[in-house]
């Protein structure tokens, strides 16, 4: 992909892009990459809220050297195509931890994309993404993972749950493993349904009213995302971010 050429369905990683918030965007947009390295034994986290009422699209490269680690979460609440892409080079012993939200209506497509290339040894990984969705909404996850040849005792994990409150919202995974070496342990999990409507009518029973009765539990199905977050504060503002989300979906 050049400045001049847009990417199109046939491209895997933009398959279920919003092509139409592409083409407003603009191809040299998609140019614009942000480039962080994480040195030997330090340590990074970056917590951040994506979205707004215009197309954005987020592209970071992240190089983490030996023995280092970084964590990354992100709530996306986009009113518009929303699209956060990740992609992360491990040196030995190396570590990187996702958490991502997509949430929303409004027939808007949020999406996260990832490639994590194990490239030595002992490295690991974890994702965490949870999507929920209505009004014809859809929330995409596409992780890709690559363990290079001689990256023995590499430990990686996907794990994406989609949750849709109405008929006509849709969530969309894709992961992929591409695995060279075989002393190796990953994983990957995706699974998507509605709302649990006993535990619902068991809170509105005692008293819970419907609204309060869903962001309970929108909140418990969002939380595995921040788990790993120590920042209680930063935590705090992913999730206000993502319930607020929550005053258009319907009861």
């Amino acid at each position: 992909m050049t400045t001049a050429t847009l990417p199109t369905r046939r491209d895997e990683a933009w398959r279920y892009a919003d092509m139409d918030a592409l083409a407003r965007l603009g191809a040299a947009a998609l140019d614009a990459w942000q480039e962080i390295t994480v040195p030997a034994d330090e340590s990074v986290t970056r917590c951040f809220v994506v979205g707004s009422a215009a197309p954005e699209v987020h592209r970071i490269r992240l190089t983490i050297g030996e023995g280092a680690s970084a964590a990354f979460f992100v709530t996306n609440v986009g009113s518009d195509y929303t699209r956060v892409e990740l992609e992360v080079r491990l040196a030995r012993g190396a570590h990187f931890e996702f958490g991502g939200v997509t949430i929303g209506g409004a027939g808007v497509t949020r999406e996260f994309v990832t490639q994590v290339v194990h490239a030595e040894p002992e490295a690991t990984s974890n994702q965490t993404v949870r999507a929920v969705h209505w009004a014809a909404a859809t929330g995409n996850f596409l992780g890709e993972i690559k363990v290079a040849r001689h990256a023995q005792k590499t430990d990686a994990a996907q794990d994406f749950k989609g949750l849709l409150l109405e008929a006509g919202a849709s969530a969309n995974a894709v992961p992929q493993l591409e695995i060279f070496a075989d002393d190796v342990k990953c994983a990957h999990g995706a699974t998507v349904g509605e709302l649990d409507e006993g535990a619902r009518f068991y809170m509105m029973a005692r008293g819970v009213d419907p609204a309060s009765a869903q962001r309970l539990l929108v909140q418990a199905f969002i939380g595995d995302a921040f788990v790993a977050l120590e920042d209680e504060a930063e935590r705090e503002t992913l999730l206000d971010a993502a319930l607020a989300a929550l005053e258009g979906a319907r009861l």
